[in-house]
């Protein structure tokens, strides 16, 4: 084996120094030097390697920590309650966390679910509960106490330090290629939404989920992924990608174990609220099935396109308008393109020529969901950060990715200011403009790590790791062997060309 070869499997990852397995951050070196050098190399020792992996780590999460600093001063106008004149709008620091605060009764003491209804699956709600109720007895007792501030900043501190334990999730699970967890570190979308809403409770408990199936604990990656699907629905999707991959791999007693378990965990969470106050738990799936077409979507953008062409005549609707007068058949025809996506995934995950990563395919499932909902909040970008890290972690398509989340974010605010004033900021193409351009980078995103399924050595992780360094059981198991018989029953030729090493 080549010097090259060995240190980029044995070493920290000198040979997977950005500016080499990178070419876009290839092609920026060239400005200061270029790449890191050939002989660089012969200089990895084992405690150089862990000293430059403790350097690049502390370097990481000093920049999510700025990061996060810096989106906590962007949020800063909204922080005292006082929305006048549309500051939250002018000043794009709205949040939900302050807004739901008074929206869902905090303020007056109520007990989420039990005394109101709340928009959200049970653990987002207990978390709110949890900070919200002792701010407010405090309020009680010193009539001078901004609330609203305090909830606020108890939930940015509380969701910023979930924030850092997800990047230090990734740098666990990319201890050879430790700079990747710069894109999420340095990620546009952490500092424009990062409270916006609790979805980082859901990203910190399945990135834990993640990385205790990476450990090879898979009761434990089911519980933490049930509390995660407790919090906010999309960490549930995880659990299919591991039963395929369980599949083909004929590791299906990991998966079942982390299946279940996740199960036992949703429904312990969810059951001490939906027996006692079940209209109010009902809440959440009610919003879901109710809601029409909303702000950027796929649907939304279609609908934009059928008001181009409408013919004008009485009654005449193109097919978006309809589906957004026919709520039922919208949520049927969202769940089944999502549904079908996710055959397609598991498809791609038992005939690609070599096992996918875990994280490929999670993120392929996840992004299916978010391109074919009829629902795509601003914060929900976040879903969507750690797992492109672990599945494609390359800077081109990334920033070109957030970059047009912020044109969305700042498109966004202009059609709420616009519609709290009923005077437009952007002409309306703009806004869907924005849209297509968000949709269209995560469709790309998705096409990208298909390639990388298909053709295993254009895979940066790969290059790095001889197989999948979020598999658990899965990392270097051969295929099963029904699969392999099957392949040699069709194609005897791929015998020669090992599924998994």
């Amino acid at each position: 084996m080549s010097t090259q070869s060995t240190a980029g499997i044995d070493d920290a990852g000198s040979s997977d120094h950005p500016s080499r397995s990178d070419g876009f951050v290839r092609g920026l070196s060239e400005a200061i030097g270029g790449p890191l050098g050939d002989h660089a190399v012969a200089l990895d020792r084992p405690a150089s390697r862990e000293r430059r992996f403790w350097t690049a780590a502390r370097i990481v999460l000093a920049l999510t920590c700025l990061t996060l600093a810096l989106h906590w001063v962007q949020k800063s106008p909204c922080q005292d309650g006082a929305w006048q004149n549309n500051v939250q709008y002018t000043r794009l620091c709205y949040t939900d966390v302050l807004a739901l605060y008074y929206a869902e009764g905090l303020n007056e003491g109520k007990v989420p679910y039990r005394d109101h209804p709340v928009e959200y699956p049970v653990l987002t709600g207990y978390f709110m509960g949890a900070l919200g109720l002792p701010v407010h007895a405090l309020g009680v007792n010193d009539p001078q106490l901004n609330q609203g501030q305090w909830f606020y900043n108890l939930n940015a501190l509380t969701l910023g330090a979930l924030a850092v334990a997800t990047v230090a999730v990734i740098l666990a699970l990319r201890r050879r290629r430790p700079w990747d967890a710069a894109l999420f570190a340095l990620a546009p979308a952490l500092l424009l939404t990062a409270t916006v809403n609790w979805d980082f409770l859901a990203i910190g408990l399945a990135a834990f989920g993640l990385a205790a199936w990476a450990r090879r604990r898979p009761a434990l990656a089911g519980v933490l992924l049930g509390l995660a699907g407790a919090a906010k629905m999309w960490p549930l999707f995880v659990l299919g990608p591991i039963l395929v991959l369980a599949l083909r791999a004929g590791k299906l007693r990991a998966a079942l174990t982390t299946i279940g378990t996740a199960l036992v965990a949703l429904v312990a969470v969810n059951l001490p609220v939906a027996i006692p106050y079940r209209e109010n738990w009902d809440r959440f799936f009610e919003l879901n099935s109710e809601r029409p077409i909303d702000w950027g979507t796929l649907w939304y953008i279609g609908r934009y396109l059928d008001g181009k062409v409408n013919t004008g005549v009485p009654g005449d609707q193109g097919p978006f308008q309809w589906l957004n007068a026919n709520i039922p058949t919208l949520n049927y025809l969202s769940y089944a393109l999502f549904g079908l996506a996710c055959l397609g995934v598991a498809a791609l995950a038992l005939l690609a020529p070599r096992r996918p990563r875990l994280a490929q395919l999670a993120f392929l499932v996840v992004a299916a969901f978010l391109i074919f909902s009829k629902v795509w909040s601003q914060q929900f970008v976040l879903w969507l950060l750690p797992l492109v890290v672990l599945a494609r972690p390359r800077w081109g398509a990334f920033l070109a990715w957030q970059l047009a989340e912020v044109c969305y974010f700042v498109a966004f605010y202009g059609e709420l200011l616009g519609a709290a004033t009923s005077r437009p900021v952007f002409p309306e193409g703009v806004f869907v403009l924005a849209a297509t351009l968000r949709l269209g980078t995560v469709v790309l995103l998705c096409v990208l790590v298909v390639k990388d399924i298909l053709h295993p050595a254009r895979d940066a992780v790969r290059r790095t790791y001889a197989d999948d360094p979020d598999g658990g059981v899965l990392d270097g198991a051969p295929d099963a062997s029904w699969l392999t018989a099957r392949r040699a029953a069709h194609s005897p030729e791929q015998l020669s060309v090992s599924a998994n090493t």
